[in-house]
């Protein structure tokens, strides 16, 4: 009887305490920060390499299912900066391939050195 009014009494808890489907989310890891696209590309190759160690198991436990959440919040904040850079890093080739264009050489020049900086950041 014991057994049973723990169990109940645990499911109360939970029940009680757990958030509805139409309530906000449990308060969430903020991950680290990227707030440079080098950091945001150190972040997320460290992180991708912590994930990769725990998603290949067989079975995940629940620490690890945990894990896993932590981790991913790390990875959406470098994939949001990357996201953002990348899309700077497009708008500056196409400077670059309009300069092309209309044969003008000092902006394809000044573009094209921008765009390999952050270019070269990306692939080394």
């Amino acid at each position: 009887m014991k057994k049973h009014a723990l169990l109940i009494a645990g499911i109360l808890a939970f029940a009680i305490s757990a958030p509805t489907l139409a309530s906000e989310r449990p308060d969430h890891f903020k991950g680290k920060p990227a707030e440079t696209l080098e950091q945001a590309l150190s972040n997320f190759s460290e992180y991708n390499n912590k994930l990769s160690a725990i998603v290949v198991r067989d079975t995940l436990t629940p620490l690890e299912l945990h894990q896993v959440h932590e981790l991913t919040y790390t990875l959406e904040n470098a994939l949001e900066k990357i996201r953002a850079e990348l899309e700077v890093l497009a708008d500056t080739l196409e400077a670059v391939h309009v300069a092309s264009e209309h044969s003008d050489p000092e902006t394809a020049k000044v573009q094209g050195k921008a765009y390999l900086e952050t270019a070269r950041k990306v692939v080394k």
